[in-house]
């Protein structure tokens, strides 16, 4: 059995193709996280209805989640599109699409079809879909966020490993 080595120019070329797909992928998470921020932000009642319709949280903690959650949405989107405090960032985006997904999981178990309230707050225009439809999408998200963790995770583990045989 022969083993092939791949030298350091191949390495390289496999890097440069891995790059640009974490780039894209931060920058699409990033957006995203953007978008879902903005109509919660100008719109905090209706969200907090939104939340309160998950039926999940203490009623003491709608409010504040509903003020809270979008913003955190938006600093953790801005730094995953500017590519600051990237390991802290991927790692509450990842929990938030967690969380968000879980939700979404318990309601389908308990027979609720509601408005997710993730991209808007309004629940006159339903374009979204029925709940199932948020769960693949949210799935996706969930995905994309956990390919660009782990990659991270496995990069900084690669270089601290690295220099540590130094």
């Amino acid at each position: 059995m022969s083993v092939i080595k791949m030298g350091r120019n191949e390495k390289h070329k496999r890097f440069l193709l891995i790059k640009p797909f974490f780039f894209w992928g931060r920058l699409v998470l990033g957006v995203i996280f953007v978008l879902a921020s903005v109509d919660k932000i100008l719109h905090p009642a209706a969200f907090a209805e939104a939340v309160y319709n998950y039926k999940i949280l203490p009623d003491v903690l709608i409010n504040l989640t509903a003020i809270i959650l979008p913003w955190l949405e938006l600093i953790l989107g801005v730094c995953l599109i500017i590519g600051v405090w990237l390991p802290g960032s991927l790692f509450l985006s990842n929990i938030l699409l967690v969380a968000f997904f879980g939700s979404l999981l318990f309601n389908i178990a308990r027979g609720l079809d509601i408005h997710c309230g993730c991209f808007s707050t309004s629940t006159e225009e339903l374009l979204g879909g029925p709940i199932a439809w948020y769960l693949v999408r949210d799935g996706m998200f969930l995905l994309l966020g956990g390919y660009l963790f782990f990659h991270l995770c496995l990069k900084k583990c690669k270089k601290v490993g690295e220099n540590h045989h130094k």
